[in-house]
């Protein structure tokens, strides 16, 4: 059984945050039960100076979650259909967060979501507390390779080109490339 993971763990930066979340339990509590799947991928986005940060243009309704506490839960709504979960990461007040990708099982952030049933009524939970959806870390610690971050051809050719992906080498886990 996983120990879950506190404000301190959650509140690191999202650059060093996104590759320590692999491995670790994305727990989930629903009528069924709970569910406990294991983070394979990730991404990270740092910031109003990260032009592939939904944070880049400022605070606005959408993304002032982003500005919460380390811990908290940003999921929003991709292409009017999918639902996306991020983890709020960093010091309160600078916009952070890592997306989580995949989880074993499940390769692509709209699969996860419909997998573990998060929706946007979770967004804003503060995953410390929460008895609906936490992280867990039993000691699971993948080797992992990093690559460039997926459909983010908006962003400036600097931050399209930064290895801020991160995949666990495990061969039960198959990317989308």
């Amino acid at each position: 059984m996983g120990k879950r993971m506190g404000r301190k763990a959650l509140s690191r930066p999202a650059d060093v945050l996104a590759p320590e979340l692999l491995g670790k339990l994305l727990c989930r509590k629903t009528d069924q039960g709970i569910l406990k799947f294991r983070i394979m991928e990730t991404e990270c986005y740092m910031g109003e100076e990260d032009t592939a940060c939904h944070a880049s243009k400022g605070k606005t309704e959408r993304t002032k979650i982003l500005y919460e506490k380390g811990g908290t839960a940003y999921v929003y709504l991709c292409y009017g259909i999918h639902a996306l979960f991020n983890v709020v990461s960093g010091r309160e007040g600078h916009p952070e967060a890592v997306l989580i990708r995949g989880v074993e099982g499940y390769n692509g952030p709209g699969k996860l979501t419909r997998a573990m049933e998060i929706d946007r009524t979770l967004n804003g939970e503060d995953m410390t507390v929460s008895k609906r959806l936490w992280l867990e870390d039993d000691g699971y610690r993948p080797s992992y390779l990093t690559a460039k971050r997926v459909g983010i051809d908006y962003a400036t050719e600097e931050y399209r080109e930064i290895l801020w992906r991160f995949i666990a080498e495990d061969a039960r886990y198959k990317p989308v490339r």
